[in-house]
């Protein structure tokens, strides 16, 4: 078995950590003036330079700030409300969960923009004949990208939030607490928060890290001119002038350092907080009731919630609609003509076959490593590093990955594409998979092994089986992941394999509403296909297992 963990370990390191590194060595020498197709092999800061030099840089980078930071701290201070004053399991959740980021993007596009779901209800209180001049959506402020990013978030920090605290006995110190004559939002605050944070805080990292990085959202929804840094990025690098990998490079770096430093300014933040916490405790004071600031969050979660629900429901519309006025709340002609036409089929054979492969070496990668955990200690460090490509921007290393798969003769094709998507599907797998696999009672694999049953035959006989639910649900996760990977298949595809998101993105700036909203339909479409087929496939599989509580046949 220690050959097992060995080779797993190789794999994950070979196969998911080195391309992360190979990629930042490969941009990091093209960011300081390394770049021998141009005949360009001295070092230099020109680069930084031409960085520093382009117009709206500093825009650029005060945008991705305020968007990043602004969304995540606001969907953490609403989950954190939301959670002390509405407990439970959350499986109300799991549409907006599925929803990829680009298709809510859409939506939520169709819903804000002056022409928009809004402005159409509103137009007759109003009195608007025509679009009001508006800028709701790429407004200059990224305002309309921020809401979008915390719409987007806020389901799966409240997910977290919601399994973190089931590991807490949170009514009894709450009932302590209230004991002692604190209101219920500020016995939370003192004696669940302290216990919840270590528990999530690696996820708010996550949401922070993809909250400055993001492209096919700010794409859809952020400033245009000057774009968020990360945008700016990816167009110097698909410029004509092949030149502006320079300062592309650059950007990149910059974009890794900015991901950094908030992470590590968080952290610090944390730190202070955490002493002036405990100040506050000793000092005793029951303070003001948080009465008013949990209903705020109630409210605000439920609001953001119903306006997903509404870019959701604008996607489905959009599709079938023939003929749609201004200032008409419904369209005025109805047509399938879009569905029918098949001209989405291409993008859609794309996206099944990226998932469907990467899921399974996903799961595979992930079976191994767990069943290697069976007879050897977990190794932190190496759990660490699994969850590194979450907390790595994209627009960081992707690039420089693309070069060594180019000198490999493997980039643009799905090989590429599988291998880079899967450094971001493999840990969402292995989030939704270490859990159940770890909580499987070991006596039932050791009656089994007492009975004569080798390692493989337990695998494959007992656990597995059991396992079927949890393995089909990680699976949808992944495919979820998958089939919203936007970056990775635009650069290690080299613009040759069209999918969903990609389509969806691209067409996301065009004029035709119907088209875009029938690629972002089926983009959204899909992970719920696999969340339902996790569902089914495991109920069907043990449709006429015994009831062995009640003594059933």
């Amino acid at each position: 078995m220690s050959k097992l963990r060995g080779a797993v370990l190789a794999v994950v390191l070979l196969g998911l950590i080195a391309p992360i590194v190979v990629g930042l060595a490969e941009t990091a020498r093209a960011a300081f003036g390394v770049l021998p197709a141009l005949g360009l092999r001295a070092w230099s800061l020109e680069p930084w330079r031409m960085l520093l030099a382009q117009p709206g840089f500093a825009s650029s980078v005060r945008l991705t700030l305020v968007t990043g930071l602004g969304s995540t701290l606001i969907a953490l201070a609403l989950a954190m409300g939301f959670c002390a004053s509405v407990p439970g399991r959350m499986r109300w959740l799991a549409p907006f969960l599925a929803t990829p980021h680009a298709a809510m993007a859409v939506g939520l596009a169709f819903v804000l923009a002056p022409s928009g779901w809004i402005a159409r209800v509103l137009a007759p209180v109003m009195g608007w004949a025509s679009p009001p001049d508006l800028a709701t959506v790429h407004d200059g402020w990224g305002l309309a990208l921020m809401l979008g990013l915390v719409v987007k978030e806020l389901p799966f920090l409240l997910l977290v939030m919601a399994s973190g605290l089931a590991q807490l006995p949170v009514a009894h110190h709450i009932a302590a607490g209230r004991a002692m004559g604190y209101g219920p939002g500020l016995a939370w605050i003192k004696l669940i928060l302290p216990q919840l944070w270590p528990l999530i805080r690696l996820p708010v990292w996550v949401v922070l890290a993809y909250g400055l990085s993001v492209v096919d959202m700010a794409i859809i929804l952020g400033p245009s001119n000057p774009p968020t840094l990360a945008v700016a990025v990816l167009r110097w690098f698909n410029a004509a002038d092949v030149a502006m990998i320079l300062p592309a490079s650059a950007g990149g770096l910059l974009q890794a350092g900015l991901v950094v430093g908030c992470i590590a300014a968080l952290w610090g933040a944390e730190v202070v907080l955490r002493g002036i916490g405990r100040w506050w405790l000793r000092r005793g004071g029951r303070g003001v009731s948080w009465a008013p600031g949990l209903q705020v969050a109630r409210v605000g979660v439920w609001g953001l919630m119903g306006l997903a629900l509404a870019a959701l429901l604008s996607l489905l519309v959009w599709s079938l609609t023939w003929r749609w006025s201004y200032p008409m709340i419904w369209p005025e002609r109805w047509s399938g003509e879009l569905w029918m036409s098949a001209m989405w089929s291409k993008a859609l054979m794309n996206t099944l076959i990226l998932a469907g492969m990467t899921v399974m070496l996903s799961l595979l990668l992930a079976v191994f490593w767990l069943e290697a955990e069976e007879d050897l200690t977990r190794a932190a460090w190496a759990e660490a590093l699994i969850y590194l490509p979450l907390l790595m921007p994209q627009i960081g290393f992707l690039y420089g990955l693309n070069v060594v798969f180019l000198r490999a003769g493997i980039s643009g094709g799905y090989i590429a594409v599988v291998w880079a998507q899967a450094l971001f599907v493999f840990p969402y797998v292995m989030i939704a998979l270490s859990e159940p696999w770890r909580a499987l009672d070991a006596r039932l694999l050791q009656v089994a092994a007492a009975l004569g049953a080798g390692r493989w035959r337990r695998l494959f006989t007992l656990r597995l089986p059991m396992l079927l639910g949890p393995i089909m649900t990680a699976g949808a996760i992944g495919v979820a992941v998958s089939v919203a990977q936007y970056l990775p298949t635009l650069f290690l595809g080299a613009g040759r394999i069209a999918t969903l998101t990609t389509e969806a993105v691209t067409l996301s700036s065009g004029s035709d509403r119907r088209v875009t909203a029938v690629y972002a339909s089926l983009q959204a479409a899909l992970p719920f296909a696999a969340y339902a087929l996790a569902a089914l496939i495991p109920a069907w599989w043990h449709r006429n297992r015994r009831d062995l509580r009640g003594g059933g046949v």
